[in-house]
């Protein structure tokens, strides 16, 4: 893996940082009027020292966090990931063992106070939105995408800190924000994957009032903890009755030594990640809310967070992927030159750039979303409002329906992305590259799970088609953000022809009835995508500085138009599966 700073050698995320993205938007939700700063001044709280007192100090605390996350990355993370791909992980009866590199690495990220990044200062947290949180798990997946997993897992701290009692919160949130206790997330069962609301394991109370736990989850992520660091297990346990479905559902607390860890799985990459299969007999665990919400509300709740992790995983792979492939490019010569300057190959790279930039756009919009509404929502909430009256506030609503439309359409195709960019990237290394002596062989590997878990890729198609049919009405929620954001700036011809390409494609899939909606739904998730990336990038040319801005109108221009060409093959596949399913027309009368 190239050895260097990960933020530093990043242009584009240098200019989200520095020039493209409003910090006075997402500072001003996030830091609710500077209060922790405010908090600090008047009693001194060590705990609250870094909260910023402004947007600029907001902004270079941010750097400064990018910055050494780069360096480890870069230098200690990347370094290691060979190794600890060929070594992976060792499973013997209930314990995982984890090569010496990873474990060496965690250590120097959890010293560097690197980990806590979705958890509140108060707590030991980094505080940060999560703008910023998508852009440091971009950096550490470039690395290597099992320890950002990892690394990670100490984060679900912020499910305990959300839900969790007083006495939850103040034994398992700072020691899981020091890196100490790793968390896991117990969803699947072997019978119930994205099938959620069917799930069987069991939760029922003894005679004292004492929970217990009975039953199987598989794949769970970390329930094995990490090394020497033990793990807490959020699980998902059905209360009610087995025909209750979701309302049946609760959330627990599970201490990782009172489960068995009966195998790991063995996996085609993210070989040290481990996947646990695990065994509750009796296990005692901790109820988390109120009984019934656990899928409905607790989980549902994490699931737009979620699903943006993986996509700035995704986006970690697909960066790492571009940089491998145009490094050996630039190395490999073939027929008396360097391969770079093969039109074929010069062709490859210049898509993969462009799908780069667009995705980081597409992935910093998302966040954008989900600070405009989560923040604000947490902090009404917090001074005493009711669900039911947060979710009536214009602010929240407006913002919460777009991120559910963002969220599942950048998971989508951010993840879809990083598999084409990890193919393309080994494809440029030829034979090379089907060999384990090169680091894009891991990238290919670790790149396929992405469009499946947290949802396949077909699952966000289904979450995100809801959001395009209704938010294109007239007076829909994404019709007036295209609106909005069309208005900020001078838009191409080329995207002018996108978006009435995509008008087209919405109006005629409305007219689609019956089961052939399913059907077409990709097409219309596929042709959003392309267009507000297509805005996005254009966007962001309007912020950036004159040499950036020349560079990027060029990648735009050339996006654009792959974008027009997809659109019209998408209006054509379209009306061509209406025809083919419209009744014939009766003969006519003699």
């Amino acid at each position: 893996m190239i050895n260097g700073n990960y933020y530093e050698d990043n242009e584009d995320l240098q200019l989200h940082l520095n020039e493209i993205t409003d910090w006075e938007e997402i500072v001003q939700a996030y830091e609710n009027d500077f209060a922790d700063a405010k908090a600090y001044k008047e009693k001194g709280d060590e705990k609250l020292a870094m909260a910023p007192g402004t947007v600029q100090e907001a902004v270079d605390y941010y750097r400064t966090i990018l910055e050494s996350s780069g360096e480890i990355a870069g230098t200690v993370i990347a370094q290691a990931s060979q190794a600890m791909d060929h070594e992976g992980l060792k499973y013997n009866d209930g314990k995982v063992t984890f090569p010496k590199p990873m474990v060496e690495a965690y250590e120097s990220v959890k010293e560097a106070g690197l980990m806590p990044y979705a958890t509140n200062r108060r707590f030991g947290g980094m505080g940060i939105p999560l703008t910023v949180q998508t852009l440091l798990m971009e950096l550490t997946s470039r690395g290597d995408a099992s320890f950002a997993i990892a690394a990670g897992c100490v984060n679900l701290a912020e499910t305990i800190e959300k839900f969790g009692t007083k006495e939850m919160i103040e034994k398992w949130v700072p020691a899981m924000s020091r890196g100490e206790v790793v968390g896991a997330m117990a969803l699947t069962e072997p019978n119930y994957g994205s099938d959620l609301p069917n799930v069987q394991t069991r939760a029922e109370q003894d005679e004292n009032g004492n929970w217990k736990i009975n039953g199987t989850k598989r794949f769970i992520t970390h329930a094995c903890g990490f090394d020497k660091y033990p793990s807490v297990i959020l699980t998902l346990a059905r209360t009610g009755k087995p025909e209750s479905g979701a309302r049946g559902l609760s959330f627990f607390l599970v201490e990782g030594k009172d489960v068995y860890v009966a195998k790991i799985e063995h996996k085609m990459g993210l070989h040290c990640s481990p996947t646990c299969e695990v065994v509750y007999e009796d296990t005692p665990a901790q109820l988390i809310g109120e009984p019934g919400q656990g899928l409905v509300k607790y989980a549902m709740e994490m699931m737009n967070t979620a699903r943006l992790s993986i996509a700035g995983q995704s986006m970690g792979i697909a960066e790492a992927a571009y940089r491998e492939a145009k490094k050996y490019a630039n190395e490999r010569e073939q027929f008396g030159k360097l391969i770079k300057e093969i039109p074929a190959v010069r062709k490859m790279l210049d898509k993969m750039e462009r799908e780069v930039i667009g995705m980081r756009a597409l992935l910093q919009e998302a966040a954008r979303t989900i600070d405009n509404y989560l923040w604000r929502k947490e902090r009404l909430v917090h001074e005493g409002m009711s669900d039911r009256d947060v979710r009536k506030d214009e602010t929240v609503k407006t913002w919460e329906k777009l991120a559910n439309f963002f969220t599942p359409l950048t998971k989508y195709y951010i993840s879809e992305g990083c598999n084409t960019l990890a193919f393309d990237a080994l494809q440029i290394h030829g034979g090379s590259g089907y060999t384990e002596e090169y680091d894009v062989a891991r990238i290919y590997r670790d790149a396929r799970i992405t469009n499946i878990y947290e949802g396949t890729t077909q699952l966000q198609v289904v979450a995100a088609i809801g959001g395009i049919v209704s938010g294109m009405t007239p007076n829909g929620n994404l019709r007036s953000y295209i609106d909005q954001e069309m208005a900020r700036f001078k838009p191409s011809q080329e995207l002018l022809d996108v978006q009435r390409s995509f008008e087209e494609v919405v109006s005629m899939y409305k007219e689609v009835k019956g089961d052939l909606r399913d059907e077409l739904a990709f097409e219309v998730v596929q042709s959003a995508a392309r267009f507000i990336m297509g805005l996005l990038v254009e966007r962001s040319n309007s912020r950036v500085n004159a040499d950036a801005a020349a560079h990027r109108a060029k990648l735009v221009h050339a996006f654009n138009l792959e974008s027009k060409a997809l659109l019209q093959a998408n209006i054509i596949r379209i009306q061509s599966a209406a025809a083919a399913r419209s009744p014939e027309k009766e003969p006519a009368a003699v």
